[in-house]
């Protein structure tokens, strides 16, 4: 299947996961390649079934898609930073489906190693109708069909910076709430000056690099941010004043947790939340869980 003189760890891997794709009906292969060299590896390999392969690649590295897009299916640039590997799939996914390369009930086969090593050492399989498990929920299809999808996603990123890194080297807890703006601040208070008001739309949309660096300092202070749909910042510092659940499920959780379940039930918003302790990524609709992602810490003290 790869015409290779000596095959090394990561064709061997690869050719098993084409192989498990075939026996699983699963449609794609994910392939996570951290480092430039292990691209040009894919990029020069012999391959049969690349049309099947998606290459996931971190943001920040730079590859030309019209060198590699006639060689494989797709290419899904993942978050920069380091996460565990079930979080840099899920993630994955978020994009995948976003970008039309697979469906929601797709079955996909996921080839990766450490994060930022030329290594390879996991396949994984998985049937996106299906949550994973308790501690690995995914259970997304519901945002795939919310129109604000696209600034969720924008919103994950930068709470997965602040879950990696804080801010200035300290842990930061916050909430992020999309969607549903009006009701959302009918069902909250404003406990510090909004810094986002008397700003003209166009200034307070997310796909601005100075509103992301704005939300990640304003995400030390304390209380809620609200996003509309479109990506418009309507305020920070909001006291969110429904009821948070206290089912047992959640009890595991803090108060942040309970209060972003409890808007989201009310609400038709979807929150995007970070825990100060972890620095762990949930995102919840209509008072559940549907998924977490999970940035690993570095440079900042818990």
């Amino acid at each position: 299947m790869i015409e290779m003189a000596d095959k090394d760890q990561k064709a061997v891997l690869l050719e098993s996961a084409l192989r498990i794709a075939d026996a699983t009906d699963g449609e794609k292969v994910f392939l996570f390649l951290s480092v430039k060299e292990d691209v040009e590896w894919f990029g020069q390999a012999v391959i049969d079934g690349c049309d099947r392969v998606v290459l996931v690649v971190p943001k920040q590295l730079t590859i030309r898609d019209a060198t590699f897009g006639s060689r494989c299916s797709g290419i899904i640039r993942n978050w920069s930073g380091n996460q565990s590997r079930f979080s840099r799939i899920k993630y994955a996914f978020l994009h995948a489906v976003m970008a039309g390369i697979i469906q929601p009930s797709s079955k996909v086969v996921c080839v990766l190693g450490p994060h930022g090593k030329s290594h390879l050492d996991t396949i994984t399989i998985h049937d996106l109708r299906h949550s994973w498990s308790e501690e690995f929920p995914f259970e997304v299809e519901a945002l795939f069909n919310n129109k604000a999808f696209h600034t969720i996603m924008a919103v994950v990123d930068i709470a997965l910076d602040i879950g990696a890194l804080g801010r200035e080297g300290k842990s930061v807890g916050t909430i992020f709430l999309i969607g549903d703006a009006l009701r959302v601040m009918e069902s909250s208070r404003q406990v510090v000056f909004n810094p986002f008001r008397g700003y003209p739309k166009k200034d307070r949309l997310i796909t601005l690099p100075q509103v992301v660096e704005s939300l990640k300092e304003l995400a030390k202070l304390d209380g809620a941010i609200i996003i509309a749909s479109d990506g418009t910042v309507e305020a920070a510092g909001r006291h969110l004043e429904t009821a948070p659940v206290s089912e047992k499920k959640f009890g595991g959780l803090g108060a942040r947790h309970r209060s972003a379940a409890g808007i989201t039930r009310k609400t038709e918003s979807v929150a995007v939340v970070v825990s100060e302790s972890t620095g762990k990524v949930t995102i919840f609709e209509r008072g559940r869980i549907l998924a977490t992602l999970e940035p690993v810490i570095s440079r900042r003290m818990v």
